[in-house]
């Protein structure tokens, strides 16, 4: 069953997190989104094949697939729109991907499939309309991809955050939002080595952090592990990862050697 992150007056933002088996899978958890609105509806990141038609099934309670306005993807990796082409037949809807992305993400499809079919997004960012309001793709560059989004529905007051804020736990464990800075110290161990080795510095994580700030967020929504619930736990994230040394912080001339070593 999806979890309800928000529903009030025609606004429904749902996540899915257990759409695939962890023990018939080797694939990394991945959480997708849906968000309807005014009886217009986008999905968030919808992932790869193997999520595909349990998530097409899963969205029927709330919205039919097939009227589907708009995918938006915050980056370009399998786990993000590997499913393109299945999407992109089966609806109508138009994709939002960084500009930068904008003429790879066709090669996961069917040779004319994305003619027409793909909004660029510059890197400033820009709104989405949607129902009687508006989604926002926010700038979220080097978090990890070069040209990357997170996406926010301001009369939900969420941010789903892609990557920044995963954490890679079992599926049971991502229906428990972190609530306090208490919650996010002992969850903070399942985040580190990730963030570390793929945000790709302290400066953009810091960049990021300041512009968050700045919104109106209740609720940061990644899509990997559990999520943030309440301005305290969204407020620990965000001191914590403004000042995490990753990326190239960290890389040295040791990274770049030659020959290889014989495992």
């Amino acid at each position: 069953m999806p979890i309800e992150l928000y529903n009030h007056a025609n606004h429904v933002c749902l996540m899915f997190n257990d759409l695939v088996d962890d023990s018939e899978s080797e694939a990394v958890q991945a959480n997708q989104f849906l968000i309807v609105a005014d009886g217009e509806g986008a999905v968030i990141d919808p992932a790869g094949q193997m999520t595909y038609n349990a998530l097409t099934m899963a969205m029927h309670k709330y919205f039919p697939h097939k009227n589907l306005r708009y995918i938006l993807a915050s980056h370009q990796d399998p786990d993000i729109v590997a499913s393109l082409n299945r999407w992109l037949f089966s609806t109508d809807a138009t994709l939002y991907v960084s500009s930068l992305w904008a003429r790879f993400v066709p090669h996961f499809c069917t040779a004319g499939r994305t003619e027409g079919r793909i909004q660029p997004i510059p890197d400033p960012g820009m709104g989405i309309p949607l129902g009687k309001g508006m989604l926002y793709a926010v700038p979220a560059h080097f978090l990890h991809a070069e040209g990357n989004f997170h996406f926010y529905d301001p009369r939900a007051k969420i941010l789903f955050s892609g990557d920044m804020g995963a954490s890679l736990v079992p599926h049971e464990e991502v229906l428990k939002p972190i609530v306090s800075r208490a919650d996010f110290a002992m969850h903070v161990g399942r985040m580190e080595g990730f963030h570390r080795r793929y945000m790709v510095s302290r400066k953009a994580c810091r960049l990021w952090a300041d512009m968050v700030r700045g919104m109106d967020v209740d609720m940061l929504v990644p899509q990997h592990g559990r999520y943030f619930k309440g301005r305290e736990a969204v407020g620990a994230l965000l001191d914590w990862v403004e000042n995490l040394d990753c990326g190239v912080d960290l890389f040295t001339e040791a990274n770049y050697r030659f020959p290889i070593p014989v495992y």
